[in-house]
């Protein structure tokens, strides 16, 4: 069985419950807690997702996360998400959130930040490869044709909340 999540409305507000492979057939609204991950020097954790992945299979992401489980906050998602993805157990603070068109289909997206201090253990079955990067060179990555879409249009609304 798929995994359930929220069916949201266009204000953010639970409609219903659904399973997640539904909702991006249906195209119906539901949530999604990314994690931008920096270190201690204001490097970004940048990574290329596994070949094996359904979504952006061998695409680069500045941004790890996945859907929120019915009930589920978005908090909690980021952090769930950051330890499966990660090996990383932390708290992740929250930075904004959007409706994003979606290029497989819409949703809220949740966009948290953490400041890793230790070592990270990525899930090889998510994270191909990684690397810490400054922001110039983050930029250069977001700028490719195999750079995840979705998390550029979140890179851009990041970029302008940090620069006001």
């Amino acid at each position: 069985m798929d995994e359930l999540v929220d069916q949201v409305d266009e204000r953010d507000r639970v409609v219903g419950v659904v399973e997640r492979g539904e909702a991006i057939r249906g195209r119906l609204l539901h949530r999604i807690a990314t994690i931008v991950c920096r270190d201690a020097d204001g490097r970004f954790l940048v990574h290329r997702r596994a070949d094996a992945t359904p979504l952006f299979p061998g695409q680069f992401n500045w941004m790890l996360g996945g859907a929120v489980d019915t009930g589920e906050s978005y908090e909690a998602a980021a952090a769930r998400e950051l330890a499966e993805e990660l090996g990383v157990v932390t708290r992740p603070r929250f930075v904004l959130k959007f409706l994003c068109e979606g290029v497989i289909s819409p949703y809220w997206l949740g966009l948290h930040e953490v400041v890793v201090t230790g070592p990270v253990r990525p899930d090889p079955s998510e994270v191909a490869w990684h690397a810490w990067v400054t922001h110039p060179e983050l930029s250069a990555l977001a700028a490719r044709d195999s750079f995840v879409p979705d998390a550029r249009e979140a890179l851009d609304r990041y970029r302008a909340l940090n620069s006001a």
